[in-house]
């Protein structure tokens, strides 16, 4: 059983409360920390916590504690962090991990010279079609990865910090690329450096100073791309997309727009319908286990085995400050027009990775290019000459 100080009442806080009392049944929030006293008492009420505070360093220090799960906004991660890191208290926080990468890095700095226990709450690289999915992958069912797109867009988020640039750090990017990010370096190989970022951003409709739609590029050591989409300009509810491409299939994932539970009401005693959705009459595309198709369960579940057996969870705080730095260049990028290097002080990767061949050889003579069956019954092959380059046909 792992006893927890929740840091936040707010609305990732109860969506946290609830798997944490819920797929493994065992594990209990002891204590709850808020700034407002209302939203503690409330929180504690619905969760039958015994223990409320408005001191953040009391809820952590409690002897009872063994692990402080952080949801608070950006700028008070860090400020958690180190007050775990004083009282030697494991620490799972919720993404971005800082709100930039010398942020996050001085937090994994801070957590690894303490000795402590460490989880990133990456939720999407937990979702069991992801998690599928990623399997396919390193079985090699897709052959080598080139490209890795992920797509995260909703109308915006639900608390006013988020929209505060100084709170959270950025904008949609930070919000939601972090999701993106971390899904496409997984599907790539989390061991493969990230080199270099291009990116567009904009602040299109909302009247923000941080910016609202973006679309980025990540090219990787090895040659692959990962591709992130997000915006909180997206009308018509949460739109959770990943496709992967290798060289022998690809995968489409649809996590939570249309997930095959379509819905027409005429709103007469509805209500919640599913996270970020707009309306709730007309057509509408419930999810089916909400906690578990975002990946929470599996997410809570993997950091406290982790936890138990001494080993490190799949998310640890050093994959949230590489997730940091690439969206620093991206952010460099947007602005700079251009490909910005990511800069990583902290590597643990492979070093020295080189695109692979990508030649296929037909015969000593001929490279293969295409290999298809056409309409009328023949098999058609696309060649190269190795010697002369000549791009020939032939029907078989």
């Amino acid at each position: 059983m792992m006893r927890i100080a929740m840091l936040g009442s707010g609305f990732i806080g109860r969506f946290y409360a609830d798997s944490l009392q819920g797929q493994r049944s065992r594990d209990k929030i002891v204590s709850i920390y808020s700034r407002r006293e209302e939203s503690a008492k409330k929180f504690a009420d619905d969760y039958q916590v015994a223990h409320w505070t408005l001191d953040m360093e009391e809820a952590i220090a409690r002897p009872e504690v063994d692990v402080v799960c952080v949801s608070l906004p950006n700028n008070l991660h860090e400020t958690a962090v180190n007050l775990c890191c004083k009282h030697k208290k494991a620490v799972i926080c919720t993404k971005p991990l800082g709100r930039n990468a010398q942020e996050a890095k001085r937090m994994l700095e801070a957590v690894e010279k303490a000795g402590i226990f460490h989880g990133y709450l990456e939720d999407l690289v937990y979702t069991p079609k992801f998690l599928k999915a990623l399997q396919s992958v390193q079985d090699g069912a897709l052959g080598r990865i080139l490209w890795a797109k992920s797509r995260e867009t909703h109308p915006g988020p639900h608390s006013e910090w988020f929209w505060d640039k100084e709170q959270a750090g950025g904008g949609c990017m930070l919000d939601l690329g972090c999701h993106c990010v971390e899904i496409g370096r997984s599907f790539i190989g989390k061991d493969i450096r990230p080199v270099e970022v291009m990116c567009w951003a904009d602040t299109q409709v909302k009247p923000i100073d941080a910016e609202d739609h973006a679309i980025g590029l990540v090219k990787y050591e090895n040659g692959a791309i990962g591709q992130f989409e997000v915006s909180w300009t997206f009308r018509g509810g949460l739109d959770l997309r990943d496709e992967v491409m290798g060289t022998e299939g690809t995968i489409w994932l649809n996590s939570f727009l249309r997930t095959g539970f379509d819905m027409f009401t005429t709103g007469k005693g509805a209500d919640y319908v599913a996270e970020k959705a707009e309306s709730n009459t007309g057509w509408l595309f419930p999810v089916g286990d909400e906690l578990n198709e975002l990946g929470y369960n599996h997410m809570f579940t993997d950091m406290f085995n982790a936890m138990e057996s001494g080993k490190a969870p799949r998310e640890s705080f050093y994959d949230g400050y590489v997730v940091n730095a690439i969206l620093d260049a991206a952010y460099k990028s947007a602005a700079s027009k251009k490909w910005e290097p990511v800069e990583l002080e902290i590597w643990r990767g492979r070093e020295g990775v080189t695109k692979d061949k990508t030649l296929q050889d037909y015969n000593d003579q001929y490279y293969l290019v295409k290999e298809e069956m056409t309409h009328f019954g023949a098999k058609k092959l696309i060649l190269k000459d190795k010697k002369t380059g000549q791009i020939i046909e032939q029907t078989i």
